[in-house]
């Protein structure tokens, strides 16, 4: 399952890390996260040599997702070396969503 990170530990676990990230910016309120959570899930057992994937709560780092121009949830960033390579928002297929990291693998 997912790590859970915020703002204290986003630099280090996202923008430094060595391999492609996920960032899963979710609700623990919103059905379609938790839905997500699940296809999230999937690619983490599948690609767990290739991809990193973590999860902020909106609820909790406002400013992280401010920061990112989250305006709803679920919304998948996936961050390349620092940067923010693509972006998905609602609920999508587990092709889309692998689709955001896999030139850079």
């Amino acid at each position: 399952m997912a790590l859970r990170i915020n703002a204290e530990n986003f630099e280090e676990k996202v923008l430094k890390a060595d391999k492609p990230v996920l960032v899963d910016f979710y609700s623990d309120t919103c059905i379609p996260c938790k839905q997500m959570a699940g296809i999230l899930g999937d690619i983490e057992d599948e690609h767990e040599d290739t991809v990193y994937i973590y999860k902020v709560n909106v609820n909790y780092d406002k400013a992280l997702a401010e920061q990112y121009k989250v305006m709803s949830v679920p919304t998948v960033i996936c961050f390349v070396n620092g940067e923010q390579k693509g972006k998905v928002v609602g609920l999508k297929e587990q092709e889309e969503v692998e689709a955001l990291f896999e030139e850079y693998l």
